[in-house]
């Protein structure tokens, strides 16, 4: 079964389990045998991994990575049961998802490999570590999703920037939310614009919804970042609509407002009452990563609003064995710029990530490639035409 060319995507029979009846987990194999293999964990839960990052393996293959994606159970060719039902939600853990990675290393007859994770990805490639010690030979961490509780540094940055400053955009935005917009959708909208382009493009968007409504860039942001009340499904590319048991019952994504202006939480907040109770995090992530035997790489957006660099400098101060990596990004560099990532990943594999860190100009240089990656571009060219940013 094709998955792109040169790829053949893989099926694994996952026997049937107490939570989760037998269903064939899917996952691709790209890249020349022999170096140690590269397992790359998107971000979610929802994301899949087949069709949306084809290119990404194609860049990977070309630069000789051996990479492993496996799609997440309940997503795409993972989602449905032998007999063609969806997965429920009682097979969605995060220990599980686990298990499925290291039983397609089993099926491969990999020991141990490089293990890659982008934001919820992070959570699960560091849960991989606590699991499965004895499979990781390496980690790199991009955007780091650790803890719940750290939703409190998402809020302090957000609010940082968009509410408490000495500035025209907290001023336009406390405008916005006294005349009553909504202040889920302005956040989500400036948020997206801050990280995809900039301090910028949020501020040229505030200013011009508070004086002639909303631009065409802020209607396409709104429809690219805002959540909504209906649950998100682009079938084998996003599909929350199962893996979210995993967001709400394990990672406290419908955590309680604080009651305080642009609350993070409130983005998924109407979906919550869809999906399971917050029943606890699986592991101690920041209690557990000091044991971490292996070296690590930490990748982090200095524009990141979601894994703010604090909890990234957090980690690698507590780390072992860990380099600090600073990208001028945003959010997730393997959604927005994969070739950084992916060179640092080589680096990594070669044992030569102690260097990483004097050469982040030069990763933040590299082309920006995948669909993900020409967004801010996009951004950039409907804006520049709106009057929004100079040219």
């Amino acid at each position: 079964m094709a998955g792109g060319r040169g790829e053949n995507i893989r099926m694994l029979r996952r026997a049937r389990t107490a939570d989760a009846p037998a269903f064939d987990l899917s996952y691709v194999r790209t890249g020349p045998r022999g170096a140690t293999p590269v397992v790359i964990i998107p971000g979610g839960p929802g994301l899949a991994s087949v069709r949306p990052y084809r290119s990404v393996r194609r860049i990977a293959a070309g630069s000789g990575l051996d990479v492993v994606m496996v799609e997440h159970r309940g997503v795409g060719l993972s989602r449905t049961d032998l007999a063609g039902a969806p997965l429920p939600p009682s097979a969605m853990r995060i220990s599980e998802v686990l298990d499925d990675l290291a039983a397609v290393l089993d099926r491969e007859h990999i020991d141990r490999a490089v293990v890659v994770g982008s934001s919820y990805g992070s959570y699960l490639a560091s849960g991989f570590g606590v699991r499965h010690p004895d499979r990781v030979e390496r980690m790199l961490l991009d955007s780091p999703l650790q803890s719940t509780a750290d939703i409190a540094l998402e809020r302090q940055r957000v609010r940082e920037l968009f509410w408490d400053a000495d500035d025209q955009l907290s001023a336009d935005v406390r405008m916005l939310v006294e005349r009553g917009e909504g202040e889920r959708p302005v956040l989500d909208v400036l948020r997206a614009a801050y990280e995809l382009v900039g301090p910028e493009l949020a501020g040229s968007l505030a200013r011009r919804r508070t004086r002639h409504g909303p631009s065409l860039t802020w209607r396409a942001l709104e429809a690219y970042a805002g959540r909504g009340d209906a649950i998100a499904r682009i079938p084998g590319v996003y599909e929350f609509d199962l893996a979210g048991v995993i967001a709400f019952r394990e990672l406290a994504y419908g955590a309680p407002p604080d009651g305080l202006p642009l609350d993070p939480a409130s983005t998924y907040a109407p979906l919550a009452p869809r999906f399971p109770a917050f029943a606890g995090e699986p592991f101690d992530l920041p209690a557990l990563t000091p044991a971490f035997a292996w070296p690590l790489v930490i990748l982090s957006g200095a524009r990141d609003l979601r894994t703010p660099p604090a909890i990234a400098e957090r980690t690698a101060r507590t780390a072992r064995d860990a380099v600090l990596v600073r990208l001028q990004n945003g959010h997730s560099a393997l959604d927005t710029h994969p070739v950084a990532l992916l060179n640092a990943v080589r680096r990594l594999v070669r044992g030569a990530q102690h260097r990483l860190p004097a050469e982040a100009d030069v990763l933040d240089r590299l082309p920006r490639r995948g669909a993900g990656a020409r967004l801010p571009d996009l951004l950039r060219a409907m804006s520049r035409a709106e009057g929004l940013l100079g040219r």
